[in-house]
């Protein structure tokens, strides 16, 4: 049993973790390019390495000759006289197994033969982390600031160094020797020198794997980060969608007290994160994708991708975010062209109101469960229009979307007797009820039912010696009135 060899493959195996198969084989090769140098050739040389002892043997095939005259070749050919001293049964013609001693090599032929095995052994060393690192492409490793190499920073993950190119680091962030960093890996080349990693700092794939490092609810397939725009250094937003309605998505990645989402921006050097919920209905994910500022409604056309976003007065600056940032963010996230105006300038502007798309000229309005309306256009081309209507702007809403309303009036179905009155003139004395809310004592009559000696009071001019009863507590002495009957 060859010791030495067996521990210095344990040792390579285990810091390298290349294979002791593949070691075999450089031992191999190495051992027959040792033979082409010492003899000239090695097409009959043959090596057996055993796997256990890691013993190996080292013989060639040779064709015994019946004299030496007629040996041609010693390399290939062995007389028989020779091939007898070897093995006693040796025949004219038997193809002989010589072995050939390794010791006996020259200081070439052995040097060739380490360069062999070294040669295999940094090979397999850049494939291996290759391999590792290249598994962890499009993923985030922690490495260790080395030094600045130009403007590019050099970053150590381990078992190799990482480059930071100046386009993939954050405006504004600069590093010390020795400082531990959060990186994504962009990019694994296998070149000569070995492998080359790119890695980045800016891209919107570091914070979604920060937070499914950091939430174990993303990491189990919980809750879904469906969409993420970002603008490195300054604001990142995104969309989270919990399969489980037990839980919240956004209280999940925030997490208590804020821990969970405090550590990412930690890690980002301060950069904000809003953190929204997602939403099939386009209205309402562009309404929260739009947050902190409050929407007032919001019209998106699917096919387009466009969407028309009407904001209060005082909070359009707010939606649109400094340098249009907000909006920008927001574009990016819903994948949504956004436009928008404040209450103010949407009078004005063409399909900024409810009134440009539910319109007499355009049909039958239909209303759906999922948020979507089908109009009719003049000139017959159906369009899909989709719109957001928060719950305080609901009962002006409904004035158009309620064109079906069998109370409601055609403009010329009004009766002629019925008295219109505008908001600030019904009189103050009125008294309005609801459908559900008319006392059931109510008389009703149709306009032809009256009776004639009815008298009329308004609410003032009830006299006040009039008795009223509720409709059980009429005095069994008082005798009702047909209506053509004379009264006392």
């Amino acid at each position: 049993m060859n010791k030495e060899l067996m521990e210095a493959l344990d040792i390579l195996e285990r810091e390298k973790e290349i294979s002791k198969e593949t070691l075999f084989e450089a031992i191999e090769n190495s051992l027959l390019t040792a033979c082409k140098n010492h003899f000239g050739k090695a097409d009959n040389v043959h090596v057996e390495i055993d796997r256990d002892t890691c013993d190996f043997l080292v013989y060639a095939e040779k064709e015994v000759m019946a004299t030496e005259d007629e040996v041609e070749d010693p390399c290939l050919q062995i007389s028989l006289d020779d091939a007898r001293a070897l093995s006693a049964r040796a025949k004219v013609g038997d193809m002989l197994h010589v072995e050939i001693k390794s010791r006996e090599f020259g200081r070439i032929a052995t040097q060739n033969a380490k360069n062999v095995i070294l040669q295999k052994i940094r090979e397999e060393e850049r494939s291996v982390i290759y391999n590792q690192y290249y598994e962890k492409e499009r993923d985030v490793v922690t490495g260790v600031v080395q030094r600045y190499l130009g403007k590019n920073v050099s970053i150590n993950l381990g078992k190799a160094d990482a480059m930071l190119s100046e386009g993939e680091q954050v405006k504004g962030e600069v590093f010390r020797p020795t400082e531990r960093i959060k990186v994504y890996i962009l990019e694994v080349k296998n070149t000569p020198k070995g492998p080359r990693i790119n890695v980045s700092r800016t891209h919107p794939e570091l914070v979604k794997r920060l937070f499914e490092s950091e939430v174990t609810e993303i990491r189990d397939g919980t809750v879904e980060i469906k969409s993420i725009a970002r603008e490195a250094g300054s604001r990142t937003k995104i969309a989270v969608w919990s399969n489980n309605p037990n839980v919240d998505a956004v209280g999940a990645c925030v997490g208590m007290n804020g821990a969970r989402v405090n550590a990412i921006v930690d890690e980002l050097r301060g950069e904000k994160i809003d953190i929204v919920n997602w939403d099939e209905n386009p209205g309402n994910l562009i309404q929260n994708a739009l947050s902190p500022a409050k929407i007032v409604a919001v019209f998106a056309d699917p096919e387009e991708k466009t969407a028309k976003v009407v904001v209060p007065d005082y909070q359009l600056s707010l939606a649109i975010g400094k340098e249009g940032q907000n909006a920008r963010l927001a574009a990016r996230l819903t994948g949504y062209k956004i436009d928008i105006k404040s209450e103010t300038q949407a009078k004005d502007a063409p399909g900024f109101r409810y009134e440009d798309y539910i319109e007499e000229d355009y049909g039958e309005y239909d209303e759906y469960d999922d948020g979507y309306g089908e109009y009719e256009g003049t000139d017959g081309q159906d369009e899909e229009m989709t719109e957001y209507v928060p719950e305080d702007e609901a009962d002006t809403y409904e004035e158009y979307a309620d064109a079906d309303d069998p109370d409601a009036y055609e403009e010329d179905d009004i009766p002629e007797d019925a008295e219109l009155y505008g908001e600030d003139d019904i009189p103050e004395d009125t008294e309005m009820y609801g459908e559900d809310d008319i006392p059931e004592d109510t008389e009703m009559y149709e306009e032809d039912e009256i009776p004639e000696d009815a008298e009329l009071y308004e609410e003032d001019e009830i006299p006040e010696d009039t008795e009223q009863y509720e409709e059980g507590e009429i005095p069994e002495d008082i005798e009702p009135y047909e209506e053509d009957e004379d009264r006392e």
